[in-house]
């Protein structure tokens, strides 16, 4: 009797067993990113220029060894994203050529990865505020730069780099909402 059993017990679970569902993988998921409410404050930077800030970012001096004096990190910590600003006085050893064509460079040595670069001119002449941002489209190290000068004594340069393995898909939410913060920046930044 107890083989009669084992044998029925078994043919049952072989017959719940074959039972063929349709099986579709899962998508893969990104977390969900609370974005914190926009607001912003005026930068103290000590550095011949003024700008807003978000409220939810640090602005610290940048530590590296060549570094320059007015050189800044403005750290976004809950998106794990730092926007590196450096500020050259134009000179005979800095001309303001050579400043601009640096920048470029920058921005187009990420065409192996990008899969376009779009240029958005600054010119506002009442500011004294000339340059060009740079939003690089693709799986880059860096999706957006700017430069701004007065066209005569001071020139800012800025890329935004996460830390994080380059992954469009998972960072474009942040990077757009970081993107306004950046337009904002660029917005309110004026020269002493």
């Amino acid at each position: 009797m107890r083989s009669v059993n084992i044998i029925f017990f078994s043919l049952v679970f072989l017959l719940f067993a074959c039972h063929s569902a349709d099986y579709t993988p899962k998508p893969r998921g990104f977390y969900r990113i609370d974005l914190p409410e926009k607001d912003y404050k005026q930068a103290t930077t000590g550095c011949p220029f003024l700008f807003e800030q978000p409220t939810y970012t640090t602005l610290n001096t940048d530590l590296s060894d060549d570094a320059h004096p007015c050189w800044k990190n403005l750290d976004f910590p809950q998106f794990n994203a730092r926007l590196h600003m450096s500020y050259f006085a134009i000179n005979s050893k800095a001309p303001l050529a050579q400043l601009t064509e640096d920048a470029r460079t920058f921005a187009f040595k990420h065409t192996a990865k990008a899969t376009s670069i779009d240029q958005v001119k600054i010119h506002r002449p009442s500011q004294k505020l000339y340059g060009v941002t740079y939003l690089i489209h693709g799986n880059t190290a860096s999706n957006l730069q700017f430069f701004v000068s007065d066209s005569s004594k001071h020139y800012l340069r800025g890329a935004l780099y996460f830390n994080e393995k380059p992954n469009l898909d998972s960072i474009q939410p942040v990077l757009d909402f970081i993107q306004q913060d950046i337009e904002q920046l660029i917005r309110t930044f004026t020269w002493k």
